[in-house]
């Protein structure tokens, strides 16, 4: 596994001749942010070796290089999930290549369900916990000493400077922003009922399908994390609401805009 991982990095590097200091996951519904960015070269995930193949409407499958503000970032617009049958190495793949390609900080985005009565459609949320009930972990198997600890801490996963910057400033533009907690599932039904009522039970704010296997493989391997979701709908409520991945992707789309707003103004 190392030796791809080493010879993917080496390819993109080769390829493009670039240095990031950001890695940025683009998630449903939420590539705007590429069009803030002074692009300067980009990889079909199609042609990179050892990479998977974006499956999902609204995941455009590509490795952009480039700069935001005066940052040199290297961005997924798209991500793997679980549940589109990769492993969760494969998930994790091109977080462990960024890693080698000399990135230590990540910045990841996701749209979510929301269980927080506070919370409305269309709300953003700063990560600054999460709860993983994944069916597994991409931690499980052989540990190499190279990319991180046997037993990695989590005790905070996610940067507790990024997020008081970034909540200041979504305070400051006046938009809409909580602090919670994630609850990753492996999908891809959206949840019923009962299973809202459940997550929220236990601590979380709101549910998705991504976002927390990448963020346990960067800090095994000692990188920065920093992850926001859109609240795309509500569940968990007396009214019952039904869901579909294109009212997701609909109002993805319209929030997208002010996390990106906050995100360029984090990174300039």
């Amino acid at each position: 596994m190392l030796d791809q991982i080493q010879r993917t990095a080496d390819f993109i590097k080769e390829k493009t001749n670039f240095d990031a200091e950001y890695g940025i996951v683009l998630g449903s519904g939420l590539g705007g942010l590429v069009n803030k960015i002074e692009k300067l070269s980009e990889l079909s995930y199609s042609s990179i070796p050892g990479f998977p193949e974006s499956t999902v409407h609204g995941h455009a499958g590509k490795f952009i290089f480039g700069k935001l503000g005066k940052t040199n970032v290297a961005v997924m617009a798209g991500r793997f999930h679980f549940y589109e049958g990769w492993t969760m190495e494969q998930v994790v793949f091109p977080i462990r290549v960024m890693k080698y390609m000399g990135i230590n900080k990540l910045i990841l985005s996701n749209a979510a369900g929301g269980m927080n009565i506070n919370f409305q459609v269309g709300d953003l949320m700063i990560i600054d916990d999460h709860i993983n009930l994944m069916p597994t972990n991409p931690l499980i198997g052989k540990n190499y000493d190279t990319l991180g600890p046997r037993f990695p801490d989590m005790s905070a996963p996610y940067d507790a400077d990024l997020i008081k910057q970034a909540k200041a400033i979504a305070d400051a533009k006046n938009i809409r922003c909580h602090i919670g907690v994630y609850a990753a599932v492996s999908g891809p039904c959206f949840e019923t009922r009962a299973e809202y009522k459940y997550l929220r039970t236990i601590g979380a704010d709101v549910v998705g399908m991504s976002t927390v296997p990448e963020v346990i493989a960067a800090r095994h391997m000692g990188m920065n994390c920093f992850a926001m979701s859109i609240v795309t709908d509500l569940g968990g409520f007396p009214d019952v609401q039904t869901v579909s991945h294109e009212e997701v992707l609909k109002v993805a789309n319209e929030a997208e805009v002010k996390m990106s707003a906050i995100v360029a103004e984090m990174l300039s």
